[in-house]
């Protein structure tokens, strides 16, 4: 493991969104969903999870996630992933998604 400095930390833009619309995303090479995601004054991002074991489409909508929005863009096939969705995973290889305990602002940064 790489140790950073507070100001390495600090360069990350880990903010919270709430998750507006997951759709299946079937060109994707592994299983996963497009997420699309209101940061509040970041904006509206869209984003690709491999979260399909643990979470439907249904059961993501309004809930808040945890974002990184200051990487660049990102090509993922035909689809251009704006944020990383961030998640930790299971003892299966199956990703649970990083959350908040209560509600926040959209667009919140962790710190």
């Amino acid at each position: 493991m790489d140790e950073i400095t507070w100001n390495d930390f600090e360069k990350v833009e880990l903010r919270i969104g709430t998750i507006l619309e997951a759709i299946p995303y079937p060109e994707a090479r592994k299983p996963a969903y497009k997420i699309k995601a209101d940061f509040g004054v970041f904006g509206i991002k869209w984003s690709s999870a491999q979260i399909t074991k643990l979470y439907s489409p249904e059961e993501l909508t309004g809930r808040q996630i945890i974002g990184v929005i200051n990487f660049p863009r990102k090509q993922i096939g035909k689809f251009i992933s704006e944020f990383l969705v961030t998640g930790f995973e299971n003892e299966n290889g199956d990703i649970a998604l990083a959350a908040v305990e209560r509600p926040v602002p959209n667009g919140s940064k962790l710190i």
